[in-house]
């Protein structure tokens, strides 16, 4: 079995949020189940710059998108046991960052053709499988269903698209569908909705096999409230959906290895955590208090991660005897909100409006519970890295979060954290006292400690799903 994923992200080389860990992780594992798997990115400028004396160059040639031929470049890099493939173009991708620019979608398109041209020029067996993700790379599929339709060297891949946040579609204006995309107007069916393009719209229909990664979100994404409108064409192609929970990198994010921690520690050590409550408290100007329950957040400030929910019940939660730490940016309302509380609230509260990897860590290994009231949420990664950190996570049962954190029951001593179900700052606040309760009841509290480090988010049983998939494909 040969897989190709094709992503606009990987670690360690490219990540902007959770589709970078998932596919720098992935097929590491895929291939301890049997499974040959290579990964192409485009060659972004830090890669150049970070990895110039590990690429090698394979081979230059000309890639057709409408009108232009463009020139690509192909490298290959190996990096912990996959072969990893970057395609050079320095007109579309010699920039900061890696999206928000206003040829996105010519961008895109076109590492979406050259990667399907690519094909041909790859070291080694062809790939029977084309793995896509997200908008980025939504056209891989569609352009093998119209472009290259009647090709015959195209015509036996198989292809999988994987919704990872259906938040972002891709959505542009009809007049690319030619002049940009080279698709004639024949298959603007598949392509058009509500008036415009919805490129992720035009993969969840050409693809062979559809997934998410969740089951919940696979089953949320078929009503209106979580589908953003994509709802109906999802329930018209459920026939090939799937729901597969994301795992997590367990060698990366180890209590018992991690570098940035004041002390590593495991559950037979579990006492060592306390170093790490202490350096956080010193660290962000808390006060050094061990009874004091931490309570932490790492996350993007936005509406959808259920940040209302947390302003709403910001003094509630303090006036519990916690302190709370929040780590993200994003809307600059949020940003300003939690900064000047953090201010009113001094030596009680800390808020970090950075992206900072290491002080992540830190917060999962220093805080006590770890709150993650999202709206929505399609896998999420941070509660089950709290998990494997001691740290218990207090989530709403949506998406991935209800298919990872079950309530724990003092009754039965089973679960593994602390769950709410409304989008209400109040049952939210109920959840929060819960874990506070628990917290103070230190019984209780080793017993859910010790279900929460036991759980396995590894990408062990997530990969057997994967490759399940892939068989029935072939």
């Amino acid at each position: 079995m040969n897989v190709l994923f094709i992503s606009s992200e990987a670690v360690p080389f490219a990540k902007s949020g959770g589709l970078g860990d998932v596919i720098g992780a992935l097929p590491r594992e895929l291939q301890k189940q049997g499974v040959e798997v290579r990964v192409m990115l485009p060659l972004y400028q830090t890669i150049k710059e970070n990895y110039a004396d590990r690429l090698k160059f394979i081979e230059a040639y000309g890639v057709g998108l409408s009108w232009r031929i463009e020139h690509c470049g192909l490298f290959e890099l190996e990096h912990d046991g996959v072969r990893f493939y970057f395609l050079d173009n320095e007109k579309y991708f010699r920039r900061e960052g890696y999206y928000g620019y206003y040829d996105d979608a010519e961008r895109f398109a076109w590492f979406s053709k050259a990667a399907l041209d690519s094909i041909a020029h790859l070291p080694g067996d062809r790939p029977e499988i084309l793995h896509c993700s997200e908008w980025q790379t939504a056209l891989v599929p569609v352009f093998l269903k119209t472009v290259y339709r009647g090709n015959e060297y195209f015509s036996k891949f198989k292809t999988v698209f994987t919704i990872h946040n259906i938040e972002y579609q891709g959505r542009y204006g009809m007049e690319l569908l030619s002049d940009m995309f080279g698709i004639d107007g024949r298959d603007a069916g598949l392509l058009r909705m509500d008036g415009d393009l919805n490129l992720m719209k035009a993969a969840i229909v050409a693809c062979d096999k559809l997934t998410t990664v969740s089951p919940t979100y696979a089953q949320e994404l078929l009503y209106p409230f979580y589908g953003r409108g994509l709802q109906d064409i999802i329930r018209e192609n459920e026939y090939k959906l799937s729901g597969i929970l994301n795992g997590i990198d367990v060698s990366l994010f180890n209590p018992s290895k991690d570098q940035t921690l004041a002390a590593n520690y495991t559950l037979s050590t579990f006492s060592k955590k306390a170093k790490n409550k202490a350096a956080l408290q010193k660290e962000l100007g808390l006060a050094e208090d061990e009874s004091a329950p931490l309570i932490g957040m790492v996350g993007r400030l936005v509406e959808h991660k259920g940040i209302g929910l947390v302003r709403e019940a910001y003094d509630t939660i303090l006036e519990e005897g916690a302190q709370l730490v929040i780590l993200g940016t994003g809307s600059e309302s949020y940003e300003n909100f939690f900064k000047g509380k953090a201010w009113a609230y001094q030596g009680r509260a800390a808020a970090v409006t950075a992206f900072a990897g290491s002080l992540a860590n830190r917060i999962y290994a220093g805080a006590d519970l770890f709150l993650m009231p999202s709206i929505s949420e399609p896998c999420g990664l941070a509660q089950m890295i709290a998990l494997r950190y001691g740290t218990i996570p207090i989530v709403r049962e949506t998406g991935g979060l209800a298919d990872s954190v079950s309530a724990y029951n003092p009754e039965t001593e089973k679960g593994n954290g602390i769950t709410f179900a409304s989008i209400n700052a109040w049952d939210m606040m109920d959840a929060v006292r819960r874990g506070i309760a628990f917290y103070r009841q230190p019984e209780q509290w080793k017993k859910i400690v010790k279900n929460a480090m036991k759980s396995d988010f590894s990408w062990k049983k997530s990969s057997k799903e994967y490759v399940c998939l892939y068989q029935s494909l072939l």
